[in-house]
């Protein structure tokens, strides 16, 4: 069996300018502030939303495969404002006919029903989100996390009531690539 290959990534801080390709970073504002494009733009519209704290354990810096959710933002956010790491990838759902992209790559029906590329190794980006915020996932944005150095975390988390059962794609770097990817910090 061929070893698998160990990809290192270095992190970059979550802020609105470098996280824009995958979503939005929303920081805090004032109470008396109007909704604006600062605030999340959320797409909820395909189910019940739902809005809940998420315990997280033993999540390390590393990581070999990759999720995205067709139908639906997803807000992640730490209890606490504690630094937390996640993976990601620009969405590449397709809506098309087409059999593959214009670079050759094949598309794969999703168990989810959609169609999608799936995301190279050098489409991986490694995202540092430190202090009061949270990021809001465009829809079909690939993430691998929450990631973090303490044993456990709690997050905020707002997505649809069944987005992991009906929702839910994922790409498994280690099985289709021989690849998993540590977080250098």
């Amino acid at each position: 069996m061929e070893a698998m290959k160990v990809v290192n990534l270095k992190a970059i801080e979550a802020t609105p300018s470098t996280f824009k390709d995958y979503g939005q970073v929303i920081l805090p504002s004032p109470d008396a502030q109007q909704f604006g494009p600062h605030d999340a733009q959320l797409d909820l519209s395909h189910g019940t939303p739902r809005f809940y704290i998420m315990r997280l354990e033993n999540c390390p810096l590393k990581f070999s495969s990759i999720t995205h959710h067709a139908s639906v933002t997803q807000c992640l956010g730490s209890v606490g404002g504690h630094d937390w790491y996640l993976g990601v990838a620009k969405s590449s759902i397709v809506d098309s006919n087409e059999i593959e992209d214009d670079r050759g790559k094949k598309f794969v029906q999703s168990r989810c029903g959609h169609s999608y590329v799936p995301p190279d190794i050098e489409d991986i980006q490694v995202f540092k989100v430190a202090g009061s915020k949270f990021l809001k996932l465009n829809r079909g944005t690939w993430h691998a996390g929450p990631l973090f150095k303490a044993d456990t975390m709690d997050f905020y988390n707002l997505e649809l009531s069944n987005t992991n059962v009906i929702d839910h794609t994922t790409h498994n770097f280690k099985k289709d690539n021989g690849v998993v990817f540590v977080i250098d910090e």
